[in-house]
């Protein structure tokens, strides 16, 4: 069965356990960052060390998108997200009872390749399945669910680290993952199995070697000897690019990139994430340290963003089916700008109203964005090549994740030694380090706006 060829309710039960699966992506992230406090002083560690807690749940999550979305093309896209829902349900259960710090990294490492699962087949299964004048309505609810993830994410971390300990909170994802396999259990999607292909073990290699090490360099900068991992990781990405053009049957069609519009949609993807996800990570600190609020009120405050965000977010993917596709992620990229540009102005002295109006105009232009942007990129492509796709635009938004954590923790390491430094005295020197940051990031915001506006229209629209 192919798109068209569902009923109302089948769809809506496939974006019943699309949404709510894609939830816990962020919420996973989200919810910890005000956590990390507790959790360091369970386990006795610094800020450094803390920092993998997140960066481990994306860098694994990364590592592995590109091979997943080559299995689910082989075994299907329905088999690899319960697979994944699967994981992340047994990871979960593994954090929430580790014994020490090590084994809770290993199971946010196994909860990150449960994510992937689920980040490669989600949207693709969407846009496979939903007819065209549906699709950016329906990749706008379910980038809803992402940040209804992100809106509860820090609440509902700051309130359960407060009330019962964050232990509790990796059980809060259980219920989501049944809901989700409970629904995804009655669609009915056919399994994909091309006959004579297999799944490139070698370009997979090569592929891990080169994320693992250009990532791992990034979040340890600014260290010396982190130049050695990016400088090999660099040069495994241009041995990656040469055997994708002359393997049989390579794990990433590169190909797919010769199109312009997808090709600037997910450069715009990237640039948005490094940009933006660090915002909540500083203003965790920021409100939380200088502003002297609890978890709690901190995560009140930083609600106003996810609200904007879950309001507004499927009107604009489904207005975004009816005008140029470049005109509200454009909008999006340049709203956050403003947004990132006004963090510069921050000071010691916090203003708790000026922060929730940077936080109002960053949930604006993330609704604006992201769904109206992910279904120019997902209609750009044929339909044999809505996997990579799909897994091309989980892959920037997460790498740009990292790369937005890397640059906080550089500009941390130079200028504050560590997140474990923040206190009156080393006050502006924290809010020099939240603006050395956001400089790096408004002018990626300003590259990504021009890049969203100049991705141009291709002749015909391969998402029909």
């Amino acid at each position: 069965m192919g798109e068209g060829q569902y009923t109302d309710r089948e769809l809506k039960t496939l974006l019943t356990a699309t949404t709510f699966a894609i939830f816990l992506t962020p919420f996973m992230s989200m919810m910890l960052n005000l956590a990390l406090v507790a959790i360091g002083k369970e386990f006795s560690v610094g800020s450094h060390s803390l920092g993998y807690v997140n960066t481990i749940f994306l860098l694994t999550s990364v590592i592995v998108m590109v091979p997943l979305t080559k299995v689910a093309d082989l075994y299907g896209m329905k088999r690899t997200f319960v697979g994944g829902m699967l994981l992340l349900t047994v990871s979960s259960v593994l954090a929430a009872a580790s014994p020490t710090f090590e084994i809770f990294l290993i199971a946010r490492g196994a909860m990150g390749v449960g994510a992937a699962g689920i980040s490669v087949t989600a949207i693709s299964m969407i846009v496979n399945y939903f007819p065209p004048g549906k699709r950016g309505w329906a990749i706008g609810i379910n980038t809803t669910g992402v940040y209804l993830g992100t809106a509860l994410g820090p609440a509902l971390g700051g309130f359960v680290t407060d009330l019962a300990g964050w232990r509790f909170l990796m059980l809060l994802i259980v219920p989501v993952t049944i809901v989700s396999l409970y629904a995804i259990a009655h669609f009915k999607v056919d399994p994909i199995h091309p006959d004579g292909k297999h799944l490139d073990v070698r370009g997979s290699i090569l592929y891990g070697l080169m994320i693992f090490l250009v990532m791992f360099g990034v979040i340890n900068l600014p260290k010396y000897w982190a130049l050695a991992p990016i400088g090999v990781g660099t040069v495994f990405f241009a041995l990656f690019i040469w055997y994708m053009k002359r393997a049989e049957e390579p794990i990433m069609d590169i190909s797919i990139y010769k199109k312009k519009v997808f090709r600037r949609s997910i450069i715009a993807t990237f640039m948005n994430y490094s940009a933006s996800y660090s915002v909540s990570f500083f203003l965790a600190l920021y409100l939380q340290n200088l502003g002297y609020l609890s978890a709690s009120q901190a995560g009140l405050l930083m609600l106003l963003q996810p609200i904007v965000q879950v309001l507004l977010t499927a009107r604009a993917g489904s207005l975004s089916d009816k005008i140029d596709k470049r005109i509200l992620p454009t909008a999006g990229m340049g709203t956050i700008s403003v947004a990132v540009a006004m963090i510069l102005f921050m000071d010691v002295d916090v203003n708790f109203v000026y922060v929730g109006i940077v936080l109002l105009l960053l949930g604006l232009g993330f609704a604006l964005f992201s769904a109206p942007n992910t279904s120019a990129a997902m209609q750009a492509v044929p339909s044999e090549d809505r996997n990579l796709a799909s897994g091309s635009v989980s892959l920037m938004r997460q790498t740009g994740m990292m790369t937005s954590m890397g640059i906080a923790m550089c500009c941390i390491s130079v200028i504050l030694g560590s997140a474990d430094n923040i206190n009156p005295s080393t006050f502006g020197d924290f809010v020099l380090v939240m603006r050395s940051a956001f400089s790096v990031c408004l002018v990626m915001c300003i590259i990504g706006t021009a890049v969203s506006w100049f991705r141009g229209t291709d002749s015909s629209d391969c998402g029909q």
